[in-house]
């Protein structure tokens, strides 16, 4: 019985030390396929969404100097603007974009200035979620963003005093109207959005993957205030999976 009993501890110890050498066989395989999944991968603008890209790029928000020398690095066409201060409005580390990225996607209006974390994360949102959805449902790529803007200085949905201030107040959002395709079309949110059609599949594929990379991302699914526009914003909350997503 002794023997019968060492025996068995002995079988447990195997599959222990077969359990923990699969699970490091995984963290290994995982490392070397999936880096952007794993929480000490430091954020980069070229690098596919990982689990940590959208709380590494709200941190952006408290670290002006590193988002600056991201969009830098991914080649990004910019021009960083002066600190601006209105009451309880304004921005320290506003840019004025070039471009949508470094691929040129053009802007409309041109010269979008947004504070820099909504900027890094606009490009990876076209770079990896908007050319790659136009190809597969439109079968071509977007040449230009249309857009309502970021900076405004109002509370929420325009409210009165007492309110709760809009992100659009320090530059930490930007609402997107449509979108100009290569052979001149263009597909906008107010007109197209409720379809059953390649465009409506199109920006809903945009909104999902916007999710994925803004704290907050809102479209006519959440109210009739979004009608004509996805709002996207870079609102602190805290932790993985805090994002707000309608």
């Amino acid at each position: 019985m002794r023997f019968l009993r060492l025996f068995d501890r002995l079988l447990k110890a195997v599959a222990m030390l077969a359990l923990l050498a699969a699970v490091l066989a995984a963290g290994f395989v995982l490392t070397r396929r999936n880096p952007q999944d794993l929480p000490w991968t430091a954020l980069d603008l070229g690098r596919p969404i990982g689990l940590f890209t959208l709380p590494r790029l709200v941190d952006l928000t408290e670290d002006a100097p590193r988002c600056t020398g991201l969009l830098a690095r991914a080649g990004i066409a910019f021009t960083p603007l002066p600190p601006r201060t209105s009451g309880a409005c304004g921005y320290a580390d506003g840019v004025r974009l070039e471009s949508g990225g470094a691929r040129g996607l053009a802007l409309a209006p041109a010269g979008l200035g947004t504070a820099c974390p909504v900027a890094a994360a606009l490009a990876m949102w076209e770079w990896q979620i908007v050319q790659p959805a136009a190809l597969e449902h439109l079968g071509q790529p977007v040449t230009r963003l249309d857009h309502f803007g970021s900076y405004s200085c109002r509370r929420i949905y325009g409210r009165a005093e007492g309110a709760a201030w809009s992100e659009h107040a320090t530059a930490d959002a930007i609402d997107i109207a449509g979108f100009r395709l290569a052979d001149g079309r263009r597909i906008t949110v107010a007109a197209d959005w409720g379809g059953d059609d390649a465009d409506a599949r199109f920006l809903h594929a945009v909104r999902d993957g916007a999710c994925r990379l803004f704290a907050t991302t809102l479209s006519p699914d959440y109210n009739r205030a979004h009608h004509d526009h996805f709002h996207l914003d870079m609102a602190r909350r805290g932790g993985i999976g805090r994002g707000v997503c309608r």
